[in-house]
């Protein structure tokens, strides 16, 4: 059995679910849907899984206090696969309130495998992935030296959904379709300024509302204020989406790689400490654009997104050469990669 423990909800948005989600698809493939069940924290995140065709398991716990939910391991395992022995399970763990003890904890339940986004210290598991493009694999060593963990580090691992391969953005005479994401919820409200901020009469501005996004209303009357404003809530073709526009505005999560794999040019921030190191990264590489950290310095942030968006407008070849960068930077097969190497149970191996 493989269990997957991850929540998305509009606090901590969809980010970490839809990645998973994105690997389960690829594991239900190799092994069977049957064979992946999720772990939730709350109905939220449980009904996100359901509507994509997943078994899970609903905790009703706090998704902030994981240790409180152990005692209940042992009861859903049961639920999920008819037999409360650890023979052969994999449990995959993505959440930035995970604690060392849960972790221990977990070992009587299987093998344990965690998605680490920031590198910063060893942890008690069997596997660990961190698939971003400025993942540090000495680092990784150094930590981890002396174990026998696995270690699945670098960009040949990003999780993008099977919508982003095979499809390519086309590099326009004339651009003026901009499109706006900032994840699946915003706490914030960091959108809808960026929204009224980029608006002017000669662009079509297209802006994703994600699944918990909070100021929809107020966006949809925008929309019905102004012609060239075009919400869209919960999207469902993203790729589709980003292949009409010329240009985009992304906060620095999961969507950077999306835009990557499809080669939109965009410019993108971080709202929260966790997405610092990726932005830093596309702008440090001149992948794309980098307009900094919106939770350190919210208007210089406004003020670079705007004119950055005017460049990628007004200047083809910036979209020409940011179209070639991002391609280089992922092949859009992650996914499937990532689930090979998970499903064939051997997490224990050392480096890859």
């Amino acid at each position: 059995m493989f269990l997957i423990r991850a929540d998305g909800n509009e606090k901590i948005g969809a980010g970490h679910l839809m990645r998973c989600m994105t690997v389960a698809e690829e594991l239900a493939g190799l092994l069977g849907r049957e064979a992946v069940c999720f772990v939730c924290a709350d109905a939220d995140s449980g009904d996100m899984v359901a509507d994509a065709g997943f078994r899970t398991f609903v905790l009703n716990t706090d998704y902030r206090n994981m240790e409180s939910e152990l005692p209940l391991w042992k009861r859903f395992l049961g639920d999920c696969d008819g037999r409360p022995d650890s023979a052969g399970n994999v449990i995959l763990v993505d959440s930035y309130y995970v604690t060392e003890r849960y972790l221990e904890e977990l070992k009587r339940f299987g093998s344990r495998v965690l998605m680490d986004d920031m590198g910063d210290r060893a942890y008690p598991v069997d596997c660990i992935v961190n698939y971003n493009a400025f993942a540090d694999p000495e680092k990784y060593r150094s930590l981890y030296r002396g174990t026998d963990v696995k270690m699945l580090i670098g960009s040949r691992y990003v999780p993008v959904r099977s919508q982003f391969r095979g499809r390519m953005y086309e590099v326009r005479e004339k651009a003026s379709n901009v499109l706006i994401t900032v994840g699946g919820g915003d706490t914030d409200h960091i959108g809808r300024r960026i929204l009224k901020r980029l608006y002017r009469e000669d662009r079509e501005l297209y802006f994703v509302a994600g699944r918990y996004y909070p100021d929809l209303d107020e966006v949809k009357k925008l929309e019905r204020e102004h012609a060239n404003i075009h919400v869209l809530h919960d999207v469902k073709d993203m790729a589709g989406l980003m292949l009409k526009c010329d240009a985009a505005v992304t906060a620095g999560g999961s969507t950077v790689y999306e835009m990557a794999a499809v080669g939109i040019p965009f410019v993108c921030f971080s709202c929260a400490e966790n997405q610092e190191a990726l932005v830093e990264y596309i702008g440090a590489t001149d992948t794309a654009y980098a307009a900094g950290a919106w939770h350190l310095d919210r208007e210089g942030t406004l003020e670079r997104i705007e004119e950055l968006i005017r460049r990628l407008l007004t200047e083809r070849e910036m979209r020409m050469l940011y179209h070639r960068r991002e391609k280089g930077l992922i092949d859009g097969v992650g996914a499937g990669r990532l689930a090979e190497k998970l499903a064939c149970r051997r997490v224990s191996a050392g480096e890859d």
